[in-house]
């Protein structure tokens, strides 16, 4: 019901107008008596995939391009000091899932063991993680996040958090606002099934 889902509505008309603009009828608002849109042929397959040049398939690349640079934005913002992108994926692994090995870590973080190493070795140096040994296997070393290295990581999400909170307040019109609030359940849902 796009009257109860405004964020989903705005979406479409937006969708519609970047389209009609650029002189694409195929972006043109759905047709209740045809039961499709107008760019779309009764032919058409309109499953889960939908056809070439769908709503839902341009919505997907609209979104693709509006989010990467903003989640790119997020990470590239560090603060004097602050850890470079695999030392901070590391210590976020660490605070999800618990004490690992540097081999685990290496696992989980798709790189090599000995790039591991040196990351757990420079975290170990500024004092933001442990190494230790398993106390159920003194064979392994675990690494561990210090309460320095959590105090740290959830210092940089809130300051991220901060700057967020700043450009949608800034950028954005209360009732503008309310539409991205929408659409954030909208996001999980698409999140957990891609």
């Amino acid at each position: 019901d796009a009257a109860a889902n405004p964020a989903a509505n705005s979406a479409a008309g937006a969708a519609g107008r970047r389209s009609a603009e650029a002189g694409d009828p195929a972006g043109a608002p759905a047709d209740p008596e045809a039961g499709h849109s107008a760019g779309e042929s009764a032919g058409e397959p309109a499953g889960p995939t939908g056809p070439t040049g769908s709503l839902a398939e341009r919505t997907a690349t609209d979104l693709r391009a509006a989010l990467g640079p903003l989640v790119r934005r997020l990470r590239q913002f560090r603060p004097d000091g602050e850890l470079t992108l695999s030392q901070t994926s590391a210590l976020v692994r660490l605070d999800r899932e618990g004490p690992a090995t540097a081999s685990e870590l290496a696992a989980g973080e798709g790189i090599r063991p000995q790039s591991m190493c040196t990351i757990v070795a420079v975290l170990q140096e500024r004092g933001l993680v442990d190494r230790d040994q398993d106390p159920n296997d003194g064979r392994r070393i675990v690494v561990s996040l210090t309460r320095a290295g959590l105090d740290g990581l959830h210092g940089a999400r809130r300051e991220r958090a901060r700057r967020l909170t700043v450009a949608i307040a800034g950028e954005l019109t209360p009732a503008e606002q309310e539409q991205l609030a929408a659409a954030i359940p909208l996001l999980e849902r698409i999140t957990r099934r891609v």
